[in-house]
């Protein structure tokens, strides 16, 4: 484990990119792949990418590469994919009914397990089959479920107040949609995703 915390957050938010190109060598039926070719496939220096697995374990063997089955296995128990992995979502409004439809297509045994609101007129209809509750419901509702992870998609306002809720819940990772900084105690997670600032960004390479 100590390794393990080593880990540099560039390192694992690289694993996810390695395994959906290896999963799709698995649906080619491709069974060897080396360093080089994953490089130039998802433009990563095939260096980086063998520093990158090298950190978790030796799984090459050198002049034939990587064994894709075998790789695939690895990195999902890695990134702790090959549990069920329930996540919460709090807001249903239009980017969050967008995600729980996405429920359906997500095949990493991760999947959303409760969806949270505060709108009277929301609370009692279903997304995806899911009951949408009231706030007051999630923390019983995420220890009951063995919740660990939430994605928030509320306005940035509530934010800091659902994260609140959310970290007293005993959830340990949360994925931010809000346009909003939020503040949490060291041993919870917080990622971003800002769409606004990913195409601001962008707008910098037009020309």
């Amino acid at each position: 484990m100590s390794k393990e915390r080593k880990i540099s957050e560039a390192v694992v938010r690289r694993l996810p990119i390695y395994l959906r190109y290896l999963t799709y060598l698995q649906q080619v039926e491709v069974s060897t792949v080396s360093s080089q070719q994953m490089g130039k496939h998802l433009d990563v220096n095939p260096a980086q990418i063998r520093k990158d697995l090298a950190a978790f374990g030796d799984f090459g063997r050198k002049g034939i590469g990587y064994d894709v089955d075998y790789l695939v296995e690895n990195i999902r128990q890695i990134l702790k994919l090959n549990s069920e992995i329930r996540v919460a979502l709090v807001g249903a409004g239009h980017l969050g009914h967008a995600i729980s439809n996405y429920n359906v297509y997500m095949n990493d045994n991760m999947r959303i397990a409760a969806i949270f609101d505060n709108d009277p007129g929301k609370l009692g209809t279903k997304i995806a089959g899911i009951l949408i509750q009231p706030l007051e419901e999630l923390e019983q509702t995420i220890k009951a479920k063995n919740i660990r992870l939430a994605i928030m998609t509320v306005p940035a306002a509530a934010a800091q107040s659902v994260c609140d809720l959310l970290v007293e819940a005993g959830i340990k990772g949360i994925l931010n949609f809000a346009p909003t900084t939020i503040r949490a105690p060291k041993h919870v997670r917080i990622h971003y995703a800002d769409v606004t600032s990913n195409l601001q960004s962008l707008a910098f390479y037009l020309t």
